[in-house]
C-alpha cells in the first residue's frame, strides 16, 4: 500500500504542478488587470473549460494533500495507523466535496 500511495502522490504532483502555474498566472493577470470579483465570475460562469480545469485541480489536491498529511502524522505522532488513515481519508473526501462545490458555484 505504501508504494501505491507514494506513486499516487508523485503522479498527482506531476498533474498539479502545471495547474498551479496556470492558476497563479490567472491570479496575476486578474489582479494586474484590476478585475473585480464580479468580472471574474462573469468570465468563469458557464465555462466548461474552467470547470474541467479547476475540477481536475481540486481532485488532484484532494488526493495529494491527505497522502502528505498521512505521512506527517504517521512519522510525528503516536496515533495508530488506522486512526491516521481514517482521518486522512475524511480529509480527502472533505477537500473533494468542498472544492467541487466551489468549482460548481464559480462555473455554474
Amino acid at each position: 500500500m505504501e508504494q501505491h500511495l507514494f506513486r499516487l502522490q508523485r503522479i498527482s504532483a506531476l498533474v498539479l504542478a502545471p495547474l498551479v502555474l496556470v492558476h497563479v498566472g490567472v491570479i496575476y493577470y486578474a489582479i494586474r488587470g484590476g478585475l473585480s470579483a464580479e468580472e471574474i465570475l462573469g468570465r468563469t460562469s458557464g465555462s466548461a473549460l474552467w470547470g474541467y480545469f479547476y475540477g481536475t485541480f481540486v481532485a488532484m489536491a484532494a488526493l495529494h494533500a491527505p497522502i502528505g498529511v498521512r505521512n506527517v502524522l504517521r512519522e510525528w505522532t503516536p496515533l495508530p495507523t488506522l486512526v491516521v488513515d481514517i482521518a486522512c481519508l475524511a480529509l480527502g473526501i472533505a477537500l473533494l466535496i468542498l472544492g467541487l462545490r466551489a468549482v460548481w458555484i464559480v462555473t455554474l
